[in-house]
């Protein structure tokens, strides 16, 4: 059973970093790959390593949602361009182009706007301020899963 543990424990933390990009909940996966490494018994964490870890990861979850919304206002974007960016980012996955999630989210919140009657300067601005809080939340699920990925490693290998 700690075998298993482990190896769930390993691909959750892997399938985590991955969904820090993709639409899945990178963090929440990772911890929960932390998880299940401390249940098997072979790793160790401490007590406030994990209920540190895991605020973080609620923290992140919140943020994830609130960077991009943040970001689309700030720069005179409208839901319409949010929902674009997430539309666009969903396309991107299957287009077979490099950085097809951000080429997506882009354009994605680019057409959201020009769709709800925005001018093009003022979309591709909305647009910009989209993508800027879609990479923001990328960056920090990647960190928090990178952070969560080099405990592990470093338990494993202690």
């Amino acid at each position: 059973m700690e075998i298993l543990l482990v190896i769930l424990g390993v691909i959750a933390l892997l399938v985590g970093l991955a969904g820090a990009v993709l639409p899945l909940p990178g963090p929440p996966l990772s911890y929960l790959g932390l998880l299940l490494l401390h249940w098997s018994g072979r790793v160790t964490f401490s007590t406030t390593t994990l209920v540190v870890l895991g605020v973080f990861t609620a923290i992140v979850a919140i943020l994830d949602y609130l960077v991009p919304i943040w970001g689309v206002k700030k720069f005179g974007g409208t839901t319409r361009g949010a929902w674009g960016t997430t539309i666009g980012l969903l396309v991107g996955l299957v287009l077979p182009i490099p950085g097809g999630i951000f080429v997506g989210a882009f354009v994605g919140a680019f057409v959201g706007e020009i769709f709800g009657g925005m001018a093009s300067g003022r979309a591709m601005r909305a647009a910009f301020g989209s993508f800027l809080g879609f990479m923001a939340g990328i960056f920090m699920k990647v960190l928090l899963c990178l952070v969560m990925i080099g405990y592990a490693v470093a338990g494993i290998w202690s």
